[in-house]
Parts: structure tokens; sequence; C-alpha cells
């Protein structure tokens, strides 16, 4: 079995190079990749899981006022930004990976009353990590979301986001 590295590979990157790279992996938010640069990587950062982890770390220890940042810059599944195809790749490629580009119109308005709702409730646009998910699933974790509390569900969307840069790493190894 090979060991599967990223590439470019991180720890021999400059800052610029690192970012130019890797800024992308946190949606809209490469402050993520930069701190992670400044913390310093080593060859074990060249693995998606080390990367992702170091980055995950930046943004666990993150204000709640950053957090939310992040958090925001996500889409809503399904949503406008989806349906007028102005979505990054990333995003694109992973709704559609879940089937969201195939709703019907009952699904599709299920989606819009319940990115209302949760962005009601929470001032945030709901987060989940789609990769190897379907509609049905993810219209249900929506119902059960909404639940949350607002503290709960904002770490919540966090570790989700996590999640998606973990997917995002993976996707970018050869070997």
């Amino acid at each position: 079995m090979t060991d599967k590295t990223l590439t470019p590979r991180p720890s021999q990157l400059d800052k610029a190079a690192f970012l130019a790279g890797y800024g992308d992996i946190y949606e809209h938010s490469p402050w993520v990749a930069e701190l992670a640069w400044e913390q310093g990587l080593d060859s074990r950062h060249d693995r998606p899981e080390a990367l992702a982890e170091r980055m995950g770390t930046v943004l666990d220890a993150a204000s709640p006022e950053h957090q939310l940042e992040v958090i925001r810059a996500h889409p809503d599944l399904a949503g406008k930004a989806a349906l007028a195809g102005s979505l990054t790749d990333d995003s694109t490629r992973e709704q559609a990976g879940a089937g969201l580009d195939q709703c019907s119109p009952e699904e599709l308005a299920r989606f819009e009353r319940l990115n209302d709702a949760y962005q009601a409730k929470f001032g945030f646009p709901f987060v989940m990590a789609v990769k190897g998910s379907n509609r049905f699933a993810i219209l249900d974790a929506f119902e059960v979301r909404l639940e949350n509390d607002p503290a709960k569900e904002r770490r919540t969307a966090v570790e989700q986001i996590n999640r998606i840069a973990l997917f995002r790493l993976k996707a970018r190894v050869t070997g």
C-alpha cells in the first residue's frame, strides 16, 4: 500500500504557495489555512488526515465570532446559489454527489422551507458534510438539528465543516 500524500506537498511550500494550494479548503476562509501554515508544517502534514487535523484545530480554537464567519461563508444546501450556478467548484461537486441537483420541485420547496427556518433560528446556514449522503438523509438531518440549541448547533456546524475539509483534502491526494 502506498502512502497517500497531498499535491503539492504542504510541508514544502512557502506561505503564498500554501495559500494558493490550500487556502480554499475552508469555504471563503483562507485565514484558516494561513494560521495552520504559521503554526508550522512538517512531512506528517503532507497526509490529508494530518493537515485536516491541523486546520481543524485552528477552526476549533477560533473565537465563536470567527467560527460564525466560516459557517456563514457556506451556501444553503439546494439553495438559491446552487440553482443559480454560483457555488464554488467544491460545493457544486459535493451537492451534486449527494443528489441535490436532482431534487423534485417538492423537495426543493422543502429545502427552501428548512433553510429559511434554520436561518431564522440560528442566524447561519445549515452545514453538513454531504459526501456519502443523499437528499433524503440530509432533509432528515435538517429536521433533527433544528431542535438543537444555538451553541450546540454552532459546534455541530464547525464539526461538519472540519469533515468537509478532510473530504476536500482527501480529494487532492496522489500516490
